[in-house]
């Protein structure tokens, strides 16, 4: 018991001292201790208090501050372990305070909020406290602190007693206004907002202080706040604007107040003024009706069209359309009892009033202005787009038919075009309502004299108005339908511009869909008649562009899954066509027809059906088209076989790429199971029209199997595009022939296509000791071959490749081959070659290695290189002798040049002299690469790039005068980008800079002259006022 007492009489002796320190000491420190001895159990706040007593007693007010302010501290700690009955004795405490000096409010008002944090508060003290607060404390006299304070309690207490806080009435309402009057603070004011939302949203009562609180938040109205410099609090104006307008625009019963303010407010002269009311009357439509808009909407009509027809700023048009079409949508949603007048009538009866007249005027000014404004309230419901179009179709198409000038006419189609857009939200044209349909025989006269017209700006906006017309279901007739097949043929086909006709093949695009019975019954033999017409004599260039834009047309068509089925047919068997004929030019042919069946491709990936399809018919066709040129050329060499040349081979592998990578992993393992056996066994079974002079043997070895050898590039396409998870039979064998194909191929065409092949192979192969095996046997064929030979270039190739699938993936031997290719970077004679090969490494490959095409790319590869990499390449450099220096520059500037800008940016103070150096290099390749890579710098990172000033000045315009015409582009891009450095840096270069760019100007290269027009522009308006 002694020891009990006598451990208790320590503690109470701790916390008179801890009380004593606080108070009379001055030292905050000990609060801490104190919270903390009552959170643990050490003390109760009761123990507490009463050491407090006779500093809560004291006469000196700034001692009684002292005392209740430890008390408050430990409360905002510990208000979850209080008892009820503590609370209530807590609160009648603080609550008497708040009558005391001045010096002690804070600190009670601190307590007071620590205390509103209880679960436990007694009913009734939510509603005693904040009377007390009303009556006792002057808010707007504290502290920014304590005022949030006050606000803080508020929330609280609304938040968990809003029953007891709306048993006040609009006492409530009404001490709340008097708290927040005045207040100044963007901290305070962002909490006095959302208090004033909740008031609203929760119904509390507002009674007859309405006007007053909307007065005491709308004195803001508009936000003029601009944030200090560093501020801490990251408070922007545009979180006070939006906290603001959500208080404005929350409440009808703000209207009539208000509206008369955001009129006066849009009148003003202030840009940001009227952006702001435009934007706060577009939010109240939202809540409002007929009832709150009523009185004022002659006066909102008349601002909104005299800041349209007159305003310069694009913003203040955008916002006045948005608050019409807002106006003109709230108008709409009123329900209409039978004694009311229809507001929406009145109000569209005088925008087409003030408006309606200008659109008989399409050369005068107002007349886009006037079209907008009817637009934008034609758009918010169907009832207003059928009162305005009702007035405004006829007069438009009549205006088209009265005025002959084409300008005129594209004008009236334009605006005729808006309102056609307008019903494509609503879908379906109504049979009853609608002026469209009473009009559809005008509007396709009108649209269709359009397309005929000689002015291509006009027919191309035909083309648009046809597509619109096309998407209202059930609008255009059977035989309008063909009148758009036909029109679209023709443009496509026949019409000299190219703006003309590659628009008609888009709108061929849109519409197919809709109707693939008529674009296929009708588009569809016609593009085949065109394709297979014999040209007449002395217009075969002419035939070959007719060719040229039939493929096209055939490739925008396929759209839907039933025109594919008549198109692709057509595609492949003008293929074979041209490759039987194989005249002059018939390459180029096959390529375009390749460009088109790459098209259809990629347009069938989004369909299962489409893309399996497309996959089974083309795949194999090609397959055997190449097959079969490639074993005549084996047997029967012939000159001039076009299939086979690398161009038409390339271009054929987007097409089975594309229609590969999307195929699901069931009908992928199908096919694989058909074509690699094709491949190593010489299985031509599943090709269609198989039957060949001699075996298709690719891999075997033989001086006149090259032309077979080089279909391994169509394997490549198929393969490196499946999906990861599929299994390709005899993955293992097929690996080891790339690779010995790769390394004694004398073809570089078929070695590289053999070493992509083998790579995109190892890329997604899974990791394992089979994996382990083939790259070691890799790498045993690459080191000798490397190292001596004629075939080095093949097995740099292949080195390259290699190391590219593997540092995608992250694997760990990636390493071993990067540091190979540095060390070929010191070779005389490779090491240029490996220099471009950083390049390969670092850019993203078109046909294999690619995340399109299912490789395995990890996150941030680039980066993860560039860490590893180039400090070897810059210690390589200063090593390195003066005939291979060159090497590494190369290497390095196509590093960089791929890595991510910010990467690049923080690392740019110890790469930017090795920058510099690699512009004095001879090698173009190096000037472009780092001329690419310093452009977006200077933008990016102009305080570290104006301590270079002058070496930039010097080495940008002694390349403005290089012979390679890119270089000289790059190099007048980056003079032009110097202009983002500071003004100070540039003014002393200005002259001369000047004077070097007069010299361009006269370039030989019209780009050169575009490029050399802009920069010295800039610089003759560095430090012009306004800039």
């Amino acid at each position: 018991m002694a020891a009990a007492a006598g451990g208790a009489g320590a503690g109470d002796a701790a916390l008179a001292a801890a009380v004593r320190d606080f108070v009379a000491g001055q030292q905050d420190g000990r609060a801490a201790e104190v919270a903390a001895g009552v959170k643990d159990g050490g003390w109760t706040v009761l123990q507490l208090v009463e050491a407090l007593g006779s500093s809560l007693e004291n006469t000196d007010p700034r001692t009684r501050g002292r005392g209740i302010q430890l008390l408050s501290q430990t409360l905002l700690q510990c208000y979850s372990l209080l008892q009820e009955k503590e609370v209530l004795h807590l609160v009648l405490f603080y609550e008497n305070r708040l009558q005391d000096h001045h010096v002690v409010i804070p600190s009670v008002l601190q307590g007071l909020r620590a205390l509103s944090m209880c679960e436990v508060l007694p009913a009734g003290l939510a509603v005693s406290v904040l009377k007390a607060i009303f009556q006792e404390v002057h808010v707007q006299s504290l502290l920014q602190l304590d005022r949030h304070t006050v606000y803080s309690i508020i929330t609280n207490f609304m938040g968990t007693r809003e029953e007891e806080l709306k048993g006040l009435g609009a006492d409530f309402t009404f001490g709340f206004i008097q708290v927040m009057d005045g207040e100044k603070d963007p901290r305070n004011l962002l909490v006095a907002f959302q208090i004033v939302r909740d008031l609203i949203a929760k119904n509390y009562a507002l009674g007859p202080f309405v006007e007053e609180l909307f007065e005491v938040t709308s004195c803001y109205f508009p936000i003029d706040f601009t944030p200090p410099p560093n501020d801490p609090h990251g408070i922007q104006r545009e979180d006070l604007i939006l906290s603001l307008r959500a208080v404005l625009a929350s409440t009808p019963q703000f209207a009539e107040f208000l509206l008369p303010l955001l009129i006066e407010k849009m009148d003003s002269d202030l840009q940001n003024a009227k952006l702001d009311s435009l934007q706060t009357l577009t939010a109240c439509c939202a809540i409002y009706g007929q009832k709150e808009l009523q009185e004022f909407l002659p006066s909102l009509w008349s601002s909104l069209r005299r800041e349209v027809f007159q305003t310069a700023s694009e913003k203040i048009e955008a916002e006045c359309l948005t608050a019409l079409h807002a106006l003109s949508a709230c108008l709409s949603r009123s329900v209409l009892s039978s004694d009311t007048e229809d507001l929406l009538d009145s109000f569209l009866g005088s925008i087409l009033e003030d408006c309606r007249h200008h659109l008989c005027e399409p050369d005068m000014k107002l007349v886009w202005p006037s079209a907008k404004l009817l637009q934008a309230a034609a758009g918010a419901s169907l009832r207003a787009y059928h009162h305005i179009t009702h007035s405004v179709l006829p007069l438009l198409l009549e205006q088209y038919t009265k005025h002959p000038q084409s300008s005129q006419r594209r004008t009236i189609l334009e605006m005729l075009l808006g309102f056609l857009e307008l019903q494509q939200k609503w879908g379906h044209v109504e049979e009853d309502e609608s002026t469209l349909l009473l009009l559809r025989a005008p509007v396709c006269s009108v649209v269709f004299s359009a397309l005929t017209d000689p002015s291509v700006q006009l027919q191309l906006v035909g083309i648009r108005a046809l597509v619109v017309l096309g998407s209202l279901q059930g609008f255009l007739s059977p035989s309008d339908l063909e009148l758009v097949v036909d029109h679209l043929i023709r443009l496509s086909l026949r019409e000299e511009d190219s703006q003309s006709s590659e628009a008609a093949m888009e709108a061929a695009a849109s519409l197919a869909p809709n109707y693939p019975k008529v674009f296929s019954g009708r588009m569809v033999p016609r593009l085949e008649e065109e394709l297979q017409s014999e040209p007449e004599e002395g217009s075969s260039h002419d035939h070959c562009s007719l060719r040229q834009r039939c493929l096209q047309a055939l490739a925008a068509v396929s759209t839907h899954t039933s025109i594919v089925r008549e198109t692709l047919p057509v595609l492949l068997q003008h293929l074979q066509k041209v490759q039987k004929g194989s005249k002059a030019g018939s390459a180029q042919e096959m390529v375009s027809v390749c460009q088109s069946l790459h098209r259809v491709a990629l347009q069938c990936q989004q369909d299962a059906e489409g893309c399996w399809y497309c996959h089974q018919t083309v795949v194999p066709c090609l397959l055997a088209m190449a097959v079969q040129a490639a074993v005549q050329e084996s047997t029967h060499p012939l000159p001039g076989k076009a299939l086979l040349e690398e161009e038409v081979l390339a271009a054929m592998v987007p097409v089975i790429s594309a229609a590969t990578t999307h195929l699901s992993p069931e009908l992928a393992a199908q096919s694989v199971s058909h074509v690699v056996p094709l491949f190593l066994d010489g299985e031509v079974s599943f090709l269609p029209q198989n039957s060949f002079p001699c075996s298709f043997q690719p891999f075997a070895a033989g001086e006149f199997l090259e032309a077979q050898r080089r279909v391994v590039i169509l394997l490549m396409a198929f393969v490196c595009s499946l999906p990861r998870n599929v299994a390709i039979p005899q993955q293992e064998r097929l690996l080891r022939e790339l690779l010995a194909l790769s390394c004694s191929c004398n073809c570089p065409f078929t070695a590289t296509t053999a070493a992509k092949c083998f790579a995109g192979l190892v890329n997604k192969h899974p990791a394992g000791q089979q994996l382990d095996e083939i790259l070691q046997l890799a790498v045993n064929r690459m080191e000798p071959g490397l190292a001596e030979g004629l075939r080095r270039t093949q097995a740099l190739t292949l080195l390259l490749w290699v190391t590219k699938a593997l540092v995608l993936r992250y694997h760990p031997l990636s390493s071993r081959l990067t540091d190979k290719l540095l060390a070929l970077l010191g070779d005389t004679e490779l090491g240029p070659a490996a220099a471009d090969g950083f390049s390969l490494l670092m850019a993203e490959s078109p046909d294999v290695l690619h995340k399109g095409c299912h490789a395995d790319v990890r996150i941030m590869f680039r980066q993860r290189f560039f860490t590893e990499n180039v400090p070897k390449l810059v210690q390589g450099f200063h090593g390195a002798g003066p005939d291979v220096k060159a090497n590494y520059l190369k290497g390095l500037s196509h590093v960089l040049n791929h890595l991510p800008k910010p990467v690049l940016v923080t690392e740019l103070p110890t790469l930017l002299s090795l920058l510099l150096e690699a512009l004095s290099c001879s090698d173009r390749v190096v000037q472009l690469s780092t001329l690419s890579c310093l452009q977006p710098l200077l933008l990016e990172a102009p305080q570290i790039m104006s301590l270079h000033v002058d070496t930039l000045v010097t080495k940008f315009l002694s390349l403005t005068s290089s012979p390679t015409m890119a270089v000289r582009i790059a190099a007048l891009r980056c003079a032009h980008a110097l202009t983002s450095l500071p003004l100070t840096v540039l003014l002393p270069y200005r002259a001369r800079v000047i004077r070097a760019l007069a010299k361009p100007l006269d370039d030989k290269k019209r780009l050169v002259r575009k490029e050399a027009v802009a920069a010295r522009g800039e610089w003759f308006l560095l430090g012009s006022p306004g800039r």
